[in-house]
């Protein structure tokens, strides 16, 4: 088990970014939100899970341990394997999803591409027990040394929002169109690039 990393971020590209840690790079599929708080060129410390398969070492890269830990008991579910657990942390932050799963709210659940009504029910069966209780507060803010603001300018957080939607499984002309929807939300010089995705995500969910 590699329960975090700490080195100098690389690159960082749609879904991925790569760490060097005593000279070699490893690369780690993230969340958009993840991606937003590492800059090219800076030491991070990242919290990371090791998917292990037959033909493959996949490390994934998290905020926080808290995301990391969801990330692996979404896992537990039947059905729910890494990309799309990757998904669910891409649309709601782990609070968000603690709720969804407590509250039985499968609206919330169907939000994510590639879950429906009954993967949705069968999800807040399995992990009811799984996930915990709310932390209580805003299920939308970030947990302590989760990713905040992105401190690129403002300019950057389009293609970012862009490439996570189509990383999620959206075609480039709905990410697009997502985007424009959601750019009266980024007035601020440093928007929140996954609040942003966000909200672009819940647009493209009731079209």
């Amino acid at each position: 088990m590699i329960a975090f990393l700490t080195g100098r971020v690389a690159a960082r590209q749609a879904g991925s970014a790569v760490i060097e840690v005593g000279g070699a790079g490893l690369q780690l599929q993230c969340t958009p939100a993840t991606l937003s708080r590492l800059r090219v060129g800076e030491e991070a410390t990242v919290a990371t899970a090791l998917v292990v398969r037959e033909d493959s070492l996949t490390l994934y890269g998290f905020a926080d341990a808290d995301e990391r830990d969801v990330f692996e008991r979404l896992q537990t579910a039947s059905g729910v394997g890494p990309r799309l657990a990757l998904a669910m942390l891409a649309v709601h932050t782990p609070e968000t999803l603690r709720k969804a799963v407590a509250t039985e709210d499968t609206a919330a659940l169907t939000a994510v591409p590639g879950i429906g009504k009954k993967g949705a029910q069968r999800i807040v069966l399995e992990l009811r027990d799984k996930l915990g209780e709310p932390f209580g507060g805003d299920p939308d803010a970030p947990a302590d040394g989760a990713a905040g603001p992105a401190s690129a300018a403002t300019a950057h957080w389009r293609p970012q929002v862009v490439a996570g939607l189509v990383n999620l499984g959206w075609s480039a002309k709905d990410a697009e169109a997502a985007a424009d929807a959601v750019a009266p939300e980024a007035e601020d010089a440093a928007p929140d690039v996954a609040e942003l995705l966000r909200a672009a995500l819940r647009r493209l969910s009731r079209a």
